[in-house]
């Protein structure tokens, strides 16, 4: 198996990495709460196959979704923030492993470590309080970073010249960005602190609220061309690898 990062749409990514598949905040279904449709085409069903981990961000319902989690094996191991493992459970994921930032797991030849994120992570808004994490997936010598969602941090900074790529939320499904997120300046702001070789920008071009369809384009690719244009200028050094939802990068011997 060839390394490869499949960008399914909005959080969830394909990493196929040192012979393990490992899948990222699965959102799979055509809509969500009612009002949030995708736009992007639904993914194929290879997707959930043969899936090792499930590398769970937060608790948000765009992030931890339970009827696309029920289209993978529920014996799957999923790596969850610290507070969150009660959750999985209690819906019958009884191998859900809590990660602090800074702990790590093996999954096959893949090294995953949980990184410290800014961003409320409680499945609601009176629920137990439970943090948001990132994940740095290292396999023959490649470092993979998946932010989650979290605002610009200090200990950014500590991933800098570590990371061969680096996926990145830029935008989100409704009109604006609350705190605790990244929009195309600030993420490209995230970039020029970790320097990665290459930069997959996610969380975009794929949900949105119905009320918004009208102006689709504008919502849904609107935070990619910016992104461009700033990661250009703030971190020219970092190689952009756009993908829409359904397309993958290969990761060369140098990336």
């Amino acid at each position: 198996m060839s390394d490869r990062i499949t960008f399914v749409g909005h959080a969830t990514v394909l990493l196929e990495l040192g012979g393990s598949r490992l899948l990222t905040d699965p959102v799979l279904r055509p809509r969500m709460l009612g009002v949030i449709h995708r736009e992007a085409e639904q993914p194929p069903r290879q997707v959930t196959e043969d899936i090792d981990a499930i590398l769970l961000s937060h608790l948000h319902h765009d992030h931890l979704d339970f009827p696309s989690l029920k289209l993978l094996d529920r014996d799957t191991r999923v790596l969850v923030p610290a507070g969150a493992a009660r959750t999985l459970r209690r819906r019958g994921f009884a191998n859900a492993i809590e990660l602090e930032p800074g702990e790590s797991t093996a999954v096959g030849d893949v090294r995953l470590t949980a990184t410290r994120a800014v961003h409320e992570g409680r499945r609601f808004k009176f629920g137990p309080r439970v943090e948001a994490a990132g994940y740095v997936a290292e396999a023959g010598g490649r470092r993979v970073y998946f932010a989650g969602d979290t605002e610009l941090f200090d200990e950014m900074d500590e991933l800098a010249g570590r990371i061969d790529v680096a996926l990145l939320p830029i935008a989100g499904w409704g009109p604006r960005l609350g705190p605790g997120h990244l929009n195309p300046t600030s993420a490209a702001q995230a970039a020029a602190r970790i320097r990665p070789r290459v930069v997959i920008p996610i969380h975009w071009g794929t949900l949105i609220r119905r009320d918004m369809r009208r102006r689709a384009d504008e919502f849904l690719g609107g935070p990619a061309r910016r992104f461009a244009d700033q990661l250009a200028a703030l971190a020219p050094e970092s190689e952009l690898a756009l993908l829409r939802p359904g397309e993958s990068f290969d990761l060369s011997p140098s990336a």
